[in-house]
């Protein structure tokens, strides 16, 4: 069974600034509506990460992506969305009007824009949604084992996500790396500590490997 995020303490006050982490990409359900609590929380997380300073980034449809830029629109924060206009793919949403952001990076196809939406951002927001969700999710966890180190950590939105890896814990061989690059968050108010703990992280490691090349260098003088 994994830990149970609320019986974690977190910290009071977190002094949460840009370092490693600057681009944070949201991943959810299109489908959503501004009514639901799943937007508005999205709404309301992307609305403190951008006026801390982080740059949001989105698939640039509705639901999820879109409370995501106007929650960083409400705090003056910059926006990132990345697109493709579907021709032959009558289950995607496609580009959402109402969804403007600051840059738009436009894809020629689905694969190519999770890519491009994980290639312009620093660690992910996976909210509540269906396959296309559960691809993102998939596709971050893969690269981020895969490279861990130089790895793009993220945060599972929602107490539900703790029986969904809990199962997935139980019955797939996750080792303890896998389970390292994420975390679960079950309120907003937790969001900021765990970025403020996976950037210190990152700081960590990053400074270990500048540390080991220059030993590694003096060494071979």
């Amino acid at each position: 069974m994994i830990e149970d995020p609320k019986k974690i303490p977190g910290k009071k006050s977190v002094k949460l600034t840009r370092g490693i982490i600057k681009n944070i990409a949201f991943f959810g359900d299109a489908n959503v509506s501004k009514t639901d609590s799943v937007y508005k929380d999205a709404f309301d997380i992307a609305k403190i990460l951008a006026s801390k300073g982080f740059t949001i980034v989105n698939g640039g449809g509705p639901g999820v992506m879109d409370a995501s830029t106007q929650g960083a629109k409400a705090a003056g924060g910059e926006t990132i969305s990345v697109t493709f206009y579907p021709k032959d793919a009558p289950g995607f949403e496609g580009k959402y009007l109402g969804n403007i952001t600051d840059k738009e990076v436009v894809t020629s196809n689905y694969i190519e824009r999770m890519f491009k939406l994980i290639e312009h951002a620093d660690m992910f927001i996976v909210f509540k949604g269906g396959s296309g969700t559960v691809s993102e999710f998939g596709t971050a966890w893969v690269l981020a084992n895969i490279y861990y180190g130089h790895h793009k950590p993220f945060i599972l939105y929602g107490e539900f996500w703790i029986e969904i890896i809990d199962v997935l814990r139980k019955n797939l061989n996750i080792d303890k790396q896998e389970m390292s690059v994420f975390e679960i968050a079950v309120k907003k108010e937790d969001v900021c500590a765990i970025i403020e703990k996976f950037e210190n992280k990152l700081q960590k490691m990053h400074s270990k490997k500048y540390t080991e090349g220059k030993r590694y260098i003096n060494n071979g003088k």
